[in-house]
């Protein structure tokens, strides 16, 4: 918040140099008076003056604003604009094909170099349809790439000489408030910067194209996201990727001041299993959850605050039975992380390495206690028979 207040402060300071009337107050000549522009025009020496220290005080604004030029130099070079040949419809004569355009971010991993993005702007391409544009205009040609659809996320290999990685940040860091740039190429204008804040976090009931994606915990921000913005990347005022821009809410189909972006930190979890494995193992404790559970029910079990994930079933033989878990039991934390609702759990479980011990507090009969589990391969869940909740 220091830069805005430095922002407002300066503001201030200008309007009180210049003698303008506070709010509220009319800019206007008084009933029955005159307005001469001639009789209260400074002398030249007075108005070079006037200029000079104008000079001054916008300098201060200057060095703020200096900041964000020096982060976007930095970071200009790891963003490219994606252009994606759509290989499930074929041209009409005299008609260019179908092109779906975003954005992506260059990061190393393992001494090897890939673009993250989103898996809708590129999941109708073979790798041969897809171009990568770079910030210096060199095209590239993906050599792999895997996407995993449950997230929207998607990774491409790329081999190029002088590729410059962006810098991840930590994004359980992130507070509401932050100030954060959204870079892209909305409407295909490659590189185009945006700026705004944290407007919220931990949103996971959006519904989002045909596929959907089943495990969210977005970012939203203020900062203009627009269509072609798709998997570029959000970032901090120290350079850093905090996110991956996916969505915006939107009754026009342009920006209105909603959009959503995956955590970092989300983003490399899947990235990693998807580069190291081909694929996302996910993690499983076997318990259904009750979607319906509300605050007021919280409240009625003697919670202190509104928030936690209540167990409607047990799997036999899961991760959840063995670890004694019961119908009734209100999960409030997993691996020392304050369980805020059923989608929150849901989504902590599936970004679990399979085979971890995980240390959870319940409530039972108005008790707190707290127990361990080994979360297993969600590829070995058996299925209740009855099924109230999506299992997790």
């Amino acid at each position: 918040m220091m830069l805005r207040f430095r922002l407002l402060t300066l503001a201030m300071l200008l309007l009180a140099t210049m003698n303008l009337p506070a709010f509220g107050q009319s800019l206007l000549p008084a009933s029955g008076s005159s307005l001469s522009l001639s009789d209260d025009s400074p002398a030249l020496e007075s108005r070079e003056q006037q200029f000079a220290a104008l000079a001054a005080e916008v300098a201060l604004l200057e060095r703020e604003g200096n900041v964000l030029k020096r982060v976007i130099r930095l970071t200009r070079p790891t963003v490219v604009h994606i252009e994606a040949r759509r290989d499930d419809e074929a041209p009409a004569v005299n008609q260019k094909p179908v092109e779906e355009a975003g954005s992506g971010v260059v990061i190393e991993a393992g001494g090897r170099h890939y673009v993250l993005t989103n898996r809708h702007v590129i999941k109708h391409s073979s790798l041969q349809s897809i171009s990568i544009r770079l910030d210096d205009g060199r095209v590239l040609k993906p050599t792999q790439g895997w996407n995993d659809r449950e997230t929207d996320i998607a990774v491409l290999a790329i081999a190029a000489k002088d590729l410059i990685p962006a810098r991840l940040a930590d994004s359980s860091k992130l507070e509401i408030g932050d100030f954060v740039l959204a870079v892209g190429s909305p409407f295909g204008l490659s590189h185009s910067v945006t700026y705004g804040i944290i407007s919220a976090k931990g949103r996971r009931d959006l519904q989002l194209g045909d596929d959907g994606v089943l495990y969210q915990d977005f970012l939203q921000t203020d900062a203009a996201i627009n269509p072609g913005n798709s998997g570029g990347p959000l970032l901090n005022l120290r350079g850093e990727v905090v996110g991956i821009n996916t969505a915006i809410a939107s009754s026009s189909g342009g920006s209105e001041g909603i959009g959503f972006a995956i955590p970092i930190n989300m983003v490399m979890t899947v990235a990693q299993q998807l580069i190291t494995n081909g694929s996302v193992v996910r993690a499983y404790l076997g318990v259904h959850l009750d979607s319906s559970f509300s605050p007021e029910d919280a409240i009625g079990l003697g919670l202190s605050r509104p928030s936690g994930a209540r167990v409607t079933g047990v799997n036999p033989k899961s991760p959840a039975e063995l670890a004694d878990l019961k119908i009734g039991d209100v999960i409030l934390q997993y691996d020392n992380i304050r369980i805020e609702d059923d989608d929150h759990l849901v989504n902590l479980v599936s970004l679990t390495p399979v085979g971890k011990e995980v240390g959870l507090v319940v409530v039972r009969g108005g008790k707190a206690m707290q127990m361990k589990v080994n979360v297993g391969n969600r590829a070995d869940m058996k299925p209740l028979t009855v099924v109230p909740r999506t299992p997790q």
